[in-house]
């Protein structure tokens, strides 16, 4: 099978359905960027899983999919609520158990958008509960170099992330230590009010119901997504007085699957900021309903922009660590966004970052 064979497309037809539209809305005014990004995450990771369905059952007919990673989603376009969006989903490279895909998403009209590129790790697995196991697939055949360059991207994108884990744990460099050095001694000055990293939290506890079920006794990854979004996109108005839209997806990781009757711990917390941009990392502990089991479900960092009602780029607030761990997020947060300079080319993140020395400094 050819990566042009494993096409699907879906249309949110935002330009014809008022109550579709109004669903997505963020606010009922008129407002540029004014879609709720969290419930396309949502769609997005649907599509994603339909396109790896359709192609681990073309070996194995009893096979489902789970969500293992999404990756580097950069907003090139503010996406407009009353225009229609296509989603474009292929697979591009399959390894012996996953598969990525990849979605474009547009808007069609005049001028046409391009809203965003998104990229989902999917693993096919059989069997349901404890049973469950991931099985081979079929390799994917590339007849053309533009599949082959899609597919060098795919394993691009694998292995840098595997190096920014193996850099996780590295020690700051010089310019790091000072940026961290001017930040710890801007606190010593008499009468700062600078915001510490402390400060910038929020938390919410939720409880999984057969509601959000997808496959059988688990929560659909997509609405876990949306709803770790969703706070840290609050989180991120502590730090963007004016109003903070997404700019990037730097990862999502899905560790642990959610089941019926969990309660889900959310946290999230800004960890950097330069310029324009929040960093926003949100991280998902789910507790089994009989209150034996803890683990980490889900981690993921999001990159906002603080705009005005423009859309126009302004400053976000300093934000100060005062401990070793909160030094180490930021630094985390940091490196992921220098990662992303490199490769964007067009919308927010392409623009880079002002300045990052702390006042005072």
């Amino acid at each position: 099978m050819t990566p042009a064979q494993t096409d699907r497309t879906l249309t949110l037809p935002l330009s014809r359905d008022l109550a579709l539209r109004r669903r997505f809305m963020v606010v009922d005014e008129p407002l540029q960027g004014n879609l709720r990004f969290g419930l396309l995450l949502e769609a997005l990771d649907k599509l994603a899983e339909e396109a790896a369905l359709d192609y681990a059952r073309s070996a194995h007919p009893q096979a489902r999919v789970v969500t293992a990673a999404v990756d580097n989603i950069l907003v090139r376009h503010p996406p407009d609520v009353e225009r229609d969006l296509e989603l474009s989903a292929r697979v591009n490279h399959v390894g012996r158990t996953s598969m990525e895909v990849g979605i474009r998403v547009t808007q069609p009209g005049d001028p046409p958008l391009h809203v965003a590129s998104c990229y989902f790790t999917m693993v096919a697995r059989l069997g349901e509960g404890d049973e469950a196991r991931s099985v081979p697939l079929p390799p994917l055949e590339y007849p053309d170099e533009r599949a082959r360059h899609r597919e060098r991207r795919a394993l691009e994108r694998r292995d840098e992330y595997r190096r920014h884990l193996a850099a996780s744990d590295e020690p700051p460099d010089r310019a790091e230590f000072e940026l961290l050095r001017g930040l710890h001694r801007a606190q010593d000055v008499p009468g700062f009010t600078g915001l510490l990293a402390a400060e910038l939290a929020t938390d919410a506890w939720e409880r999984m119901f057969p509601e959000q079920e997808n496959v059988p006794r688990k929560i659909f990854g997509g609405y876990v997504m949306r709803r770790a979004y969703e706070l840290s996109s609050i989180c991120a108005e502590h730090a963007a007085p004016e109003r903070p839209v997404l700019a990037a997806v730097n990862r999502v990781n899905f560790f642990h699957p959610v089941r019926l009757g969990d309660t889900l711990h959310f946290s999230c917390r800004v960890v950097h900021t330069a310029g324009s941009f929040v960093s926003v990392e949100a991280s998902i502990e789910r507790r089994s309903r009989d209150r034996t089991v803890r683990a980490l479900s889900n981690s993921c960092l999001f990159t906002f922009v603080n705009v005005d009602r423009e859309m126009r780029p302004r400053d976000a607030l300093a934000v100060y660590p005062t401990t070793f761990a909160e030094d180490a997020r930021l630094l985390a947060a940091r490196r992921q966004h220098a990662a992303l300079l490199r490769h964007a080319h067009r919308g927010w993140i392409s623009e880079g970052w002002t300045s990052e020395a702390p006042a005072g400094d």
